[in-house]
């Protein structure tokens, strides 16, 4: 049995066929997440979290049919700003732009 991959391009259905359950699977993990933070006692802050705002309006991207999803999806939830910051609020990335503004999303995203 050989181990290299299929050649390329695959038409619809054999991308359907190889990728579907592993997507599904990441769209019911997506969704649990979703689950466990309705279920979350509310912290401190009354605004909802930058990160939640970012991921909800990157779902909508994906469900909008136009092309170059991945693109528009990374740069709406990436910092365009060229200007370091004085002090960064933790020791790592938090994968969504707190800059971000849901009103730019409607519009395909930053640019």
């Amino acid at each position: 049995m050989s181990t290299s991959p299929p050649p390329l391009p695959l038409n619809r259905r054999e991308v359907v066929d190889r990728y579907f359950l592993e997507h599904r699977a990441k769209v019911l993990d997506v969704a649990a997440f979703f689950d466990r933070v309705d279920r979350a006692t509310p912290g401190d802050d009354a605004t909802e979290d930058f990160r939640l705002t970012g991921l909800r309006a990157a779902i909508e991207l994906m469900l909008d049919g136009e092309p170059g999803r991945t693109g528009r999806i990374l740069a709406l939830l990436s910092d365009t700003t060229d200007q370091p910051i004085d002090v960064a609020p933790g020791k790592g990335a938090s994968g969504a732009w707190e800059g971000f503004r849901p009103d730019e999303a409607s519009q395909g995203g930053r640019g």
